[in-house]
């Protein structure tokens, strides 16, 4: 049980969040949230994708 909410309850809540908002909004909801997760992930890190292969350009040529 999590937050006192049993396995029953939570399957209702789904299904009345999907009958909602419809299962296209929910994925898209969640791909940009794993979209903000990943750049705060990034931010904390300091560094990005972005940053490792300059990195990686400009090591092979020193």
């Amino acid at each position: 049980m999590i937050g006192g909410l049993g396995g029953w309850e939570w399957i209702i809540i789904l299904v009345v969040v999907i009958l909602i908002f419809g299962v296209g909004r929910i994925s898209k909801i969640a791909g940009e949230m794993g979209k903000g997760i990943r750049a705060f992930k990034e931010g904390l890190s300091g560094e990005s994708e972005e940053d490792e292969e300059d990195l990686e350009e400009n090591g092979s040529q020193e």
